[in-house]
């Protein structure tokens, strides 16, 4: 038996809930601080160039770090309030995991048990369903 996987995530943090034999939760955090982009003359190596680069670098390593909690998993859902959560569907598409995918969903902030609560509910759902028609 395999196990679902579900992941509340933005910038600064992710939750990530698995299902399967037993249940866990594991947090993986960015350590990045609000990322605030600047306008500026296009074509100039400036100071807020290189911030954009370490930013994308700092941003690149979290999504590493939240993926090599997911490899394991059948089935992925993913929730999130903004563009992360679209970002880490494309890091798994890349990754060759996109097709475990299962859902994206887009929820506001969530506490660790909501996140566990919802993730559970969409999973329990799914194995009813597939139950009946068995």
């Amino acid at each position: 038996m395999g196990s679902d996987l579900g992941v509340w995530i933005d910038h600064r943090k992710a939750v990530i809930v698995i299902i399967g034999k037993g249940e866990g939760m594991t947090t993986v955090t960015s350590d990045l601080e609000k990322h605030v982009r600047y306008s500026g003359a296009a074509g100039e190596d400036s100071a807020e160039d290189q911030i954009d680069r370490r930013f994308t670098g700092h941003l690149n390593k979290y999504y590493d770090n939240v993926i090599a909690c997911m490899r394991e998993a059948d089935s992925i859902l993913i929730l999130g309030p903004g563009e992360a959560k679209g970002e880490l569907e494309q890091r798994l598409r890349k990754e060759s995991l996109g097709e475990r995918i299962v859902g994206i969903e887009t929820v506001d902030k969530m506490t660790d048990r909501q996140v566990a609560a919802r993730v559970r509910r969409r999973f329990t759902k799914t194995i009813g369903e597939s139950q009946k028609k068995v």
